[in-house]
């Protein structure tokens, strides 16, 4: 069985909005309890914020609805085309471009906050993701990811138990060879510049009428982190 496959992106990009994909409903059922925790430090009103690996759309029409102006990067051309489509049927201006996080279609220092939800544990270089991350950032601004962490649990929380046992998102969508632990990604940032990170927990705590998860900060950060840094001034 194929291990990160992201061509669920594009195959299921006609479905993104329309409610009847469960890994679909699950990602956008994320985002709540991740912006609760992002909101407490970022100031989004008129910010310059992009998305990296934004799919089609779910957190940056969220963020475009707090005031931010957003930029969307992915590299699932249907995702990007479904993200547009819905952004103008909902009046949000959106800018989307279709690219990968190794080298982001934008200009140095032109972002206030970078959002980099879900996508860590799938790319092909984090480190130079993050290079990119640090280079589009203006000095001081504000980096926001989620990501999963790696070890024993997590491997049994979301592949086998997420795949193949509850199918809340389709068999080969994770590799958890990719997955990193907090201490790694704390590393990785501070090699570039970046704040010593504040880490949480997130994860499932329960499910709604559709047996659908619902998510939420938890006290530990074993399966699931989130966490905002700031690059040097």
């Amino acid at each position: 069985m194929k291990h990160n496959d992201l061509t669920l992106y594009d195959t299921d990009a006609n479905h993104w909005w329309d409610g009847s994909r469960r890994w679909l409903r699950a990602l956008q059922n994320i985002v709540p309890a991740r912006l609760s925790y992002f909101d407490q430090t970022t100031h989004w009103q008129s910010a310059q914020v992009l998305d990296v690996g934004c799919g089609g759309g779910f957190m940056a029409e969220a963020l475009a609805k707090r005031g931010a102006i957003v930029t969307g990067v992915d590299p699932a051309a249907q995702a990007i085309a479904a993200a547009r489509d819905h952004a103008k049927a909902q009046g949000l201006n959106i800018t989307y471009h279709v690219g990968v996080g190794e080298s982001l279609p934008l200009s140095d220092a032109s972002m206030d906050v970078v959002v980099c939800v879900d996508v860590l544990e799938h790319v092909v270089d984090v480190g130079k993701v993050l290079d990119e991350i640090c280079r589009v950032l203006k000095p001081g601004g504000q980096f926001c990811f989620d990501t999963i962490n790696r070890n024993w649990l997590a491997t049994f929380v979301a592949v086998f138990m997420g795949e193949q046992v509850l199918r809340i998102v389709p068999k080969g969508t994770h590799d958890a060879d990719k997955f990193i632990r907090p201490d790694e990604l704390a590393t990785l940032l501070g090699a570039r510049g970046f704040s010593k990170p504040n880490f949480a927990g997130l994860g499932p705590v329960g499910f709604n009428r559709r047996f659908d998860p619902i998510f939420g900060r938890l006290p530990v950060q074993w399966i699931m982190y989130m966490g905002t840094t700031r690059r040097s001034a």
